[in-house]
């Protein structure tokens, strides 16, 4: 009898234990997900730049936010003034937009226009733009080549450019950098940066990209999908019919302000590779293809765009 009690309560015991093993596992397991999520979840500081700080926001006031860079979480401190930023976009998924401080009034002096200072270098105050218009805040200066329907926010294109490879490499030596973000220039410079310091390589390697980001921060080679935006602009909203209005007035406000019109007949590279060896151009004619790879190591017209 006793024997055949002990024999049950091992086949009780027996599953009962398999069962806390398994849920232990599933903790375990659980417990493993949980702990990489929180180390992969960043927060993403998006300046009025345009230009973005992957990190860990540690401190936030009314007049400036702390944080340490992402990718060194046991480095400094940096501090950045609130009104340099444009939105905070948490790792839980919450976002934090800062309005532009609205601009000071200020009694004009005599001879002045109302609402200017003599003498005064101040960046012009805020306003709505339309494609065409002239951009210039501080050193950024540009035309507008896509608006947001505020009319408060969107893209500028330089006022020069430059024929460049995208890339000094040739078919031979031809590799893939993962810079092949269809619709964000600005993502494929942060790729091609990170694949450079993996690879001991320089941006001289790159001479477009290098290019771009001599023109200052927050200044990019535009992905394909951009520039279709900035030929579809600047021939009108369409490509269905020929405006040469739209297309004269963009031409005559670059010129008005020391830039070089341009050119609808030619090619200008991308910052969308296809592949190791080929990148995506576009021109701004209204006949298609409005996509074309070419081979990196060619030289084609290069344009740098910025957002505001």
């Amino acid at each position: 009898m006793l024997r055949r009690r002990t024999m049950t309560s091992c086949a009780i015991a027996g599953p009962i234990i398999r069962n806390i093993m398994m849920k232990k596992r599933v903790f375990l397991v659980l417990a493993c997900v949980c702990g990489t999520a929180s180390v992969l979840a960043q927060d993403l500081i998006v300046k009025r730049d345009s230009s973005r700080i992957e990190a860990r926001v540690t401190e936030v006031s009314p007049s400036e936010v702390r944080y340490k860079r992402f990718s060194n979480p046991d480095g400094p401190t940096y501090v950045l003034p609130t009104a340099d930023i444009h939105a905070i976009r948490y790792a839980n998924g919450e976002e934090e937009v800062y309005e532009l401080p609205a601009p000071k009034s200020m009694s004009s002096a005599p001879g002045t226009e109302p609402g200017s200072t003599s003498g005064s270098t101040a960046s012009p105050a805020p306003r709505q733009y339309e494609v065409g218009d002239y951009y210039e805040r501080g050193d950024v200066r540009g035309v507008v080549f896509q608006v947001e329907e505020d009319g408060w926010h969107g893209t500028i294109i330089s006022l020069d450019e430059i024929m460049l490879p995208w890339c000094v490499f040739r078919k031979a030596d031809a590799f893939a950098t993962g810079a092949d973000d269809l619709k964000d220039g600005m993502a494929n410079m942060e790729t091609l940066e990170r694949y450079i310091a993996a690879h001991g390589l320089s941006w001289a390697d790159f001479p477009a990209f290098e290019w771009c980001r001599g023109l200052g921060e927050g200044w990019y080679l535009p992905s394909i999908d951009e520039m279709l935006v900035a030929g579809h602009c600047y021939n009108g909203g369409s490509r269905t019919r020929y405006d040469r209005k739209a297309r004269n007035r963009f031409n005559d406000t670059l010129r008005e302000h020391g830039g070089k019109r341009m050119d609808r007949m030619v090619y200008y590279f991308t910052s969308t590779e296809q592949d190791a060896d080929h990148a995506y151009t576009t021109h701004m004619d209204l006949e298609p293809p409005y996509s074309q790879p070419i081979p990196k190591h060619n030289r084609f017209l290069v344009r740098a765009v910025h957002r505001f």
